[in-house]
């Protein structure tokens, strides 16, 4: 894995296509089968299956086996790094928003 593919790198691709986002939110109700997760979709279950492998890279799903079944499970832990470095982030910006905000009301 180089530089550029640290595990925020990752989470961050997988978000950035929005079939994956549905995806996920689709799995944010329970676990499904490609099968269920291409229905929506105007595209192949190999076209969805592609998805989940950049999803299950960014470990925001992970795969069992039930007999002949592969569900797809959603993997919350992984977002809410995310969100984690989000929120961080969104704090400073508005601490130095708020600062600047201060300094020109004293111009």
């Amino acid at each position: 894995m180089t530089v550029l593919e640290d595990d925020l790198s990752l989470v961050f691709t997988a978000l950035a296509d929005p079939t994956r986002r549905a995806i996920l939110e689709r799995l944010s109700r329970g676990d499904a089968t490609v099968h269920q997760l291409a229905e929506p979709f105007a595209m192949s279950q190999q076209a969805v299956s592609k998805h989940l492998l950049v999803l299950e890279r960014a470990q925001l799903i992970s795969r069992s086996r039930i007999g002949q079944s592969r569900p797809c499970s959603l993997d919350a832990e992984r977002l809410a790094e995310a969100v984690g470095w989000i929120e961080t982030n969104r704090r400073v910006w508005a601490d130095r928003h708020d600062r600047l905000a201060e300094h020109l009301e004293t111009l």
